[in-house]
């Protein structure tokens, strides 16, 4: 048989027997890693560890601390719960069952919807299968042999799925415990490593998200290797439910949601107190950073749509009217704006680089089915700004954007990845000005020393990108912050400055912000906080609480103070009880609540209460005062 070479990820070189199976190969490394492998990268292509190795390469065995291990084992928990719906309702049809993040979901046609009772019924089947160890077992077919397989088991589905293959394809299915199912793979070695799985939910789902196809009942699971990790994730879920920014936006009177405008959301007084505080911050940054602030029309003429690139690329998300008989659209972005204020005038070289901040309304339109809360919505403002600049200016402007939206997610306490999103495939321009464009970022990101990885083809239509995907205290993503580098929008509006030789010259252009959307990013903070914003950001700062009627006197001078320092200050004046009175704050999650009693009116004092801490004693006025003030001006956490 002969032997082969394979390069560990460690650079060691083993020789090994021809047709060796990659388990056993990771056996002879370590038992230990046999036990937590999950998968394999063989010359850069995952593959089972039961596949077969006949030839030289790299080999990286991957556990579930790897993104790609975890999906793999996702997926293959999804195969279990396609085995345990078929083995107790044999009449079900499938439909898909991807890995998603965290994990899993499949999709069954079946006469009615599965109750909690049955989908409990459910579960239970699934870790029988688990402990039955089923092994994982990949077999080939032709096309036509797969076809007669899918249509003799009644899988109308997976017979429509092989249909739209090509009719020379080789068709995979995996194998469990005498289940079948078509796909890729690969998967884990057998079903008993997975040791611990929750189904979580039940939602109706159209075949492929069209209306004109059946709807399914899609069940979603998510499964780890240990059950203390099933438990911590359990327990996200859970804060998440509590955090739901739709919930405590109500609870907090910020904004709501009605049904006379769908995706357009209503921001009440205590909201629009967040909104504002987020924009006197974004303002007062751009200013120190050298932008200009503009501010342009929501609705402009169809040919600018056209001339930008939006009406070929963007049409199905846009919003259009007529006026005069002419077509105008809703602007979904600010770009075009900006370019028209750019082109108002001759510019210099000498102006560059020109950064143009915009707090820009913009509409886009959404399903209805997508819509959440305040993170999709269909009118929303972006902290929008395009920079304008020489080509030899790019990197230092790049820089530039990237320690500004350090700076801004910091004060908020948010880590953040990043990635770097290459062409998609209805790109505008050519391949050799979206390498230069892609070159530029790669080179701005990494001079910064800062990790990234690519996001293959979710470039924007006119350039690539770097996104910022900050992470809450939950440890989700949430993708805000983007820089955009545009050589073709100067080209397709002829964009020009007058360069040291004299001569007209076309400029680059950068797109970015850093919120994102005010309405999302509020959304987030509302959710990382649980509703209890920072002193800085909070609707109400301090909640005085007078304990009887003859202490509102005194209440109300304490107001006036503190009002005067710019400290934004509510009076409790219910006939209600202190201990009530403090439930309620506490439940409004008011930083500060004082207490106004007899002794506090006759020292003239303050009785403190601070949220998370509990009572801070007594304070004179202008200590606290400080406190408040030194919280509000270093916006501390």
């Amino acid at each position: 048989m002969g032997s082969v070479s394979i390069t560990l990820k460690d650079g060691s070189i083993h020789e090994i027997p021809r047709g060796t199976a990659v388990m056993d190969v990771v056996k002879g490394i370590s038992q230990r890693l046999a036990r937590e492998a999950l998968v394999a990268r063989f010359n850069e292509q995952l593959v089972d560890l039961n596949s077969i190795i006949n030839g030289n390469g790299k080999l990286e065995i991957l556990t579930f601390d790897d993104a790609e291990a975890r999906e793999v084992y996702w997926h293959s928990t999804s195969h279990i719960l396609a085995q345990a719906v078929k083995n107790l309702y044999p009449e079900a049809s499938l439909g898909i069952g991807p890995a998603i993040s965290n994990g899993y979901y499949y999709d069954f046609d079946v006469v009615k919807g599965f109750s909690p009772e049955e989908v409990e019924a459910i579960e239970a089947e699934m870790k029988k299968i688990i402990k039955e160890n089923y092994s994982f077992k990949r077999r080939e077919l032709s096309l036509e042999e797969a076809l007669d397989l899918f249509t003799e088991n009644k899988e109308p589905y997976k017979v429509e799925l092989i249909k739209e293959l090509p009719e020379d394809s080789t068709i995979s299915i995996y194998e469990q415990g005498g289940f079948m199912d078509l796909c890729a793979g690969p998967h884990i070695p057998s079903t008993g490593r997975v040791r611990a799985l929750k189904l979580l939910n039940v939602a109706g789902a159209y075949w492929k998200g069209s209306e004109r196809n059946p709807m399914l009942q899609r069940i979603y699971g998510t499964s780890y290797p240990k059950k203390k990790m099933l438990d911590e994730h359990l327990f996200k879920i859970e804060e998440a439910k509590r955090r739901d920014h739709r919930k405590l936006g109500t609870q907090l009177d910020l904004f709501s949601l009605h049904d006379e405008g769908p995706g357009f959301p209503f921001f009440h007084n205590k909201g629009m107190i967040i909104w504002n505080e987020l924009e006197n911050y974004w303002r007062k940054e751009h200013r120190r950073h050298g932008y200009e602030e503009i501010k342009t029309p929501i609705i402009l003429d169809r040919g600018l749509w056209e001339r930008s690139g939006h009406w070929d690329h963007y049409h199905e998300n846009m919003y259009f009217t007529e006026i005069d008989e002419v077509s105008y659209a809703l602007k979904p972005m600010n770009c075009p704006g900006s370019i028209l204020v750019y082109k108002t005038k001759q510019r210099s070289y000498r102006d560059f680089p020109l950064r143009m901040a915009e707090l820009g309304l913009v509409h886009r339109h959404e399903l209805s089915g997508v819509l959440h809360g305040l993170m999709r919505v269909r009118s929303f403002n972006q902290d929008d700004a395009h920079i304008f600049m020489l080509p030899s200016q790019i990197k230092d402007e790049i820089v530039g954007v990237i320690e500004m939206i350090d700076d801004f997610y910091s004060v908020f306490g948010f880590e953040y990845k990043v990635e770097l999103s290459t062409k998609p495939g209805d790109a505008m321009g050519s391949d050799e000005i979206w390498e230069q464009a892609i070159e530029a970022l790669r080179d701005a990101v990494e001079s910064k020393n800062i990790e990234y990885c690519i996001n293959e083809g979710d470039g924007a239509f006119y350039g690539p990108k770097l996104d910022f995907h900050l992470e809450d205290c939950l440890g989700r993503t949430w993708q805000c912050g983007t820089i955009q580098l545009d050589f073709l929008f100067p080209e397709n509006f002829d964009l020009s400055y007058i360069g040291s030789d004299g001569e007209k010259h076309r400029p680059v252009m950068i797109h970015r912000v850093i919120f994102g959307s005010i309405e999302r990013f509020i959304g987030i903070l509302i959710e990382h906080y649980g509703g209890a914003f920072p002193t800085w950001l909070a609707p109400v700062q301090v909640l005085l609480l007078p304990i009887a009627d003859r202490h509102q006197e005194y209440a109300a001078a304490l107001k006036e103070k503190l009002e005067s320092h710019d400290i934004r200050v509510e009076i409790d004046s219910r006939n209600e009880k202190i201990g009530y009175k403090i439930r309620e704050g506490e439940t409004q999650k008011v930083p500060y609540m004082v207490i106004v009693g007899d002794n506090e009116v006759k020292n003239k004092n303050l009785s403190i209460r601070k949220r998370k801490v509990g009572d801070m004693g007594t304070l004179a006025l202008e200590e606290f005062l400080e406190v408040v003030k030194r919280e509000v001006r270093d916006k501390t956490q």
